[in-house]
């Protein structure tokens, strides 16, 4: 079955904007492709296949209603700092881990499994929040240039964690299709 959708979260333009330009040279330096479909964005559930009696609307109506009983701030701050990878597959640009992403990241499963329960499963993994710059056709052994190269540009930003945006898979392409707001209480 071919994966459907996928959830996360949407960086400000500025922070997109920089890691396009980190994406372009992956291509030109090293003829890196894969991820350049997919939004820059910080995934908080990874490509699932949503059975069609379901649709992206039916997921964003079920985080709004769980994101409506709860009484705080799902909203925060996220520090970006610098590059890294997991081993040869993906760089990407670190972005902090703290509780806060993981109790994102736990309502949003929890509201995707209330629609569709079957269709995907908690990663036994700790999460590593990351923004992707280059995955699964990095040459072998260019990660340790490329991130010295990248290392030069002494990323560090912060970012308000203020939306959750689900994917959805159209011509190829990963395309941002509901947005839900967290708003600051």
């Amino acid at each position: 079955m071919q994966q459907t959708h996928f959830a996360g979260v949407l960086p400000p333009e500025h922070i997109s904007l920089t890691l396009q330009n980190c994406r372009r040279y992956m291509n030109e330096k090293y003829g890196c492709k894969s991820g350049h479909s997919t939004p820059i964005h910080v995934t908080l559930i990874p490509p699932f296949c949503l059975p069609k009696e379901f649709s992206s609307k039916d997921l964003t109506d079920s985080l709004e209603e769980k994101i409506f009983h709860i009484n705080d701030s799902l909203a925060f701050t996220a520090a970006v700092d610098g590059f890294s990878a997991f081993a040869d597959r993906t760089i990407f640009a670190k972005v902090v881990p703290s509780e806060e992403w993981v109790r994102l990241r736990d309502l949003v499963l929890s509201s995707v499994l209330s629609v569709a329960s079957s269709c995907t499963k908690k990663d036994k993994r700790p999460f590593q929040p990351h923004l992707t710059v280059a995955n699964r056709d990095i040459p072998e052994g260019a990660s340790t240039k490329a991130l010295q190269v990248l290392s030069e540009l002494n990323l560090k930003e912060e970012f308000l964690v203020d939306n959750v945006t689900f994917f959805e898979r159209k011509a190829n392409q990963w395309i941002p299709v509901f947005s839900c707001v967290l708003e600051q209480k």
